[in-house]
């Protein structure tokens, strides 16, 4: 049976992505520094931070993986002129830093034939007053095209899922409130459970050929 490793498994997109994954019978050891939400069978929770000694500890006794799914994140807007630079450097250790570790320390135990999948951002082109955390996700598509041309002789795959505006906690975080969520042309926000479901497709058999590629998820906001 396979087995995942998901990070911020305890609410939002991680969480979604858990649950999908334990309901197409995967194992996931989920890694969050906040409380397990989750309880199954199959789902094994480890509560760290994502920095080298949180993962280090989280990593320790893992067996053998099939997928990393890397979902971990924040943000923290301002403009320039007034960036908030420890904000800035959060964001970038939570959602590169932390990416390039997981990634490091897990190879040797993913499998051949295995997948990483990067949870990135339609922002990552660019928004006014997010330019901190567009940056960071933006990083990702450097890591992904690279280990993707690394890893393609084992045949594992490497991709980043990139949702525009979600329906999740960080939607309504005050923290972000100097710079609103915009309504997708669609008419409503992304759902976690849509972000999900692409993952899930990305980790199984039908796309098995597709590595270094950034699927955005945007409900038309993109257009």
């Amino acid at each position: 049976m396979p087995r995942a490793v998901v990070t911020g498994a305890s609410s939002g997109i991680g969480a979604a992505i858990a649950q999908r994954l334990l309901r197409e019978d995967w194992h996931v050891t989920g890694i969050d520094r906040a409380p397990p939400t989750i309880e199954a069978d199959r789902f094994s929770a480890v509560t760290a931070a994502l920095d080298e000694p949180g993962i280090a500890a989280a990593l320790a006794g893992l067996g053998d993986i099939t997928a990393l799914v890397h979902a971990a994140g924040f943000m923290r807007t301002s403009p320039l002129g007034a960036l908030d630079h420890e904000a800035g450097a959060a964001m970038w250790r939570v959602h590169v830093a932390a990416a390039a570790m997981l990634a490091d320390a897990l190879l040797p135990r993913t499998v051949d034939g295995g997948r990483i999948v990067l949870i990135g951002s339609r922002t990552a082109s660019g928004a006014a007053g997010r330019s901190q955390y567009a940056a960071s996700k933006a990083a990702l598509l450097g890591l992904a095209r690279s280990w993707a041309a690394e890893l393609a002789p084992r045949r594992i795959t490497v991709n980043i899922v990139a949702p525009g505006a979600t329906e999740t906690p960080m939607l309504r975080d005050p923290a972000r409130a100097g710079t609103p969520p915009r309504l997708p042309p669609l008419g409503r926000f992304i759902q976690p459970e849509e972000v999900a479901g692409t993952v899930a497709f990305l980790l199984g058999e039908d796309a098995a050929a597709i590595t270094g590629q950034q699927i955005v998820i945007c409900g038309g906001a993109s257009l």
